[in-house]
């Protein structure tokens, strides 16, 4: 009598089922029955081939990673309500909820978002600035550019001290080989021999010849020479930090300072640097330097070892549409000894040559490209748009807002918005309509009888103005 198993109905019961169920695994069907309902079974998932990822679209950039409450999604508010299966699986670009800001009458900064573009609104900057205060960095530069409304210093001299006073900080940031607004700039004393050239936006300069971010390049000969001194302000009375900005060096060159040894220029780089020797608290430096023909100076450089460091490019008499005549070259070799955490455009002032003109196409579209090309040379950093000052003009006896300020400001706003940039209306935030006539007149004026430009006293206000709305923006930055 044998001892095996004879009987096969278990092996055969067990075979079948498994069958069935690898059979179901194949079946994405639901079944009910009796109320109940069965969902797909697949008894193999775990030895099946995982699918391949979906690849990401080539070049495309990062999304931010956190906006505020006023900033703008320029894309179609529509995808909100889009459902997409695979939504989950894909890099989608964040949708801010909050609403939009009326840029006809918001008074602080407008953030706006472009999901094509790595930094958005003043992201980066307040990021900059955040670690800034927790010492995780040492400095946050920036550029401010503009036209006579800032020259001399004006408005940001005063936005720097507001900014050195809570972040920290030292120092006047650049200040040119000469400038046609020293006998009048109280941040600095700065005085220099009449023999410089100055080539520059407006006139006509050498082919090889590459233009400084502040619009000028200077070219001296054996002794000439330039004077800075310290005044008495906060954060301005010693010189911590100054450096010497210049052309790429061709033959021999030097300069003295303050009657030391002579230190010799050299570089091959659009934008070369030498850093002076200072003493302790110093406050004076005189510098007599010995060049060759087709060597130029920039400027030179006065900051802290840490903190805010604003520079100053103002230049009178422009619209903005000059700093295309910046090489990229140029712009690029000077990001990379001192990079610009945030870009200020502050224009509109030559713009509005004709009070009643409303049409600025002509501005408009080569000024976007200039945008364009200044978006492309400094991709890590945030940009800020201040749209245009009120203006006034005489109309039947009587002073009131120019017809072009308001859609000036509407093309500014729309440059902004295009890039993903920043829009403070500074003709929003001095009061709107017919404010400009209002500073003229005040019982103390705050603005020049020329119904455009402010005086030191409504450059002040100003400052306070953007300080508040930035310090605004930086407040709920903290928050996250």
């Amino acid at each position: 009598m044998g001892t095996g198993n004879k009987h096969r109905s278990p092996f055969i019961i067990v075979l079948g089922t498994l069958i069935i169920l690898i059979s179901l695994s194949f079946v994405d069907t639901v079944f009910s029955w009796n109320g109940f309902t069965f969902k797909p079974m697949d008894v193999i998932a775990e030895i099946r081939e995982a699918a391949p990822a979906k690849a990401k679209a080539p070049g495309k950039r990062k999304h931010p990673r956190k906006f505020k409450k006023d900033t703008v999604n320029i894309a179609d508010s529509a995808r909100l309500n889009q459902t997409d299966s695979t939504a989950q699986d894909e890099d989608i670009a964040p949708v801010n909820p909050f609403p939009s800001r009326d840029f006809t009458t918001y008074k602080g900064i407008i953030n706006y978002f472009q999901p094509d573009y790595e930094q958005n609104g003043l992201q980066h900057f307040l990021d900059a600035l955040l670690q800034l205060q927790h010492k995780k960095r040492g400095k946050v530069r920036i550029a401010y550019f503009g036209d006579s409304m800032i020259e001399g210093d004006l408005i940001t001299m005063d936005l720097r001290d507001s900014l050195q006073t809570y972040f920290g900080g030292n120092g006047v940031g650049f200040v040119p080989i000469t400038s046609v607004v020293s006998s009048f700039r109280t941040s600095i004393i700065h005085t220099y021999s009449s023999d410089w050239k100055d080539f520059h936006f407006k006139n006509d300069w050498p082919d090889t010849l590459l233009l400084g971010i502040s619009g000028h390049s200077f070219e001296g000969e054996a002794g000439s020479w330039v004077k800075y001194r310290a005044v008495n302000r906060p954060h301005l009375n010693h010189f911590e930090k100054a450096q010497l900005l210049y052309s790429k060096i061709n033959g021999n060159a030097s300069v003295t300072v303050n009657n030391g040894t002579p230190l010799k220029l050299s570089g091959n780089y659009a934008v070369n640097m030498l850093n002076i020797p200072m003493a302790p608290k110093q406050t004076s430096l005189n510098m007599v330097f010995d060049m060759e023909p087709g060597n130029e100076l920039y400027g030179m450089c006065f900051e802290g070892d840490s903190g805010i460091v604003l520079d100053n490019f103002s230049f009178r008499g422009i619209s903005g549409i000059e700093l295309g005549k910046l090489q990229p070259a140029m712009l690029k070799s000077l990001q990379a000894k001192r990079p610009y955490d945030l870009i200020v455009l502050h224009y509109g002032a030559n713009v509005l040559f004709k009070p009643e003109l409303t049409d600025y196409d002509w501005f408009a579209r080569p000024m976007k490209r200039v945008i364009a090309s200044l978006h492309e040379t400094f991709p890590d950093a945030s940009f800020l748009i201040v749209g245009t000052a009120d203006k006034s003009y005489k109309k039947d006896g009587f002073y009131v807002t120019a017809p072009g300020v308001q859609p000036l400001i509407t093309v500014q706003n729309e440059i902004a918005q295009e890039h993903g940039f920043a829009f403070w209306s500074l003709f929003n935030a001095m009061g709107g309509n017919g404010s400009m006539t209002k500073w003229v007149e005040a019982d103390t004026s705050l603005a020049n009888k020329d119904y455009t430009h402010f005086n030191a006293r409504g450059a002040r206000k100003v400052a306070g103005l953007l300080y508040k709305a930035i310090m605004d923006e930086y407040k709920q930055a903290e928050k996250y």
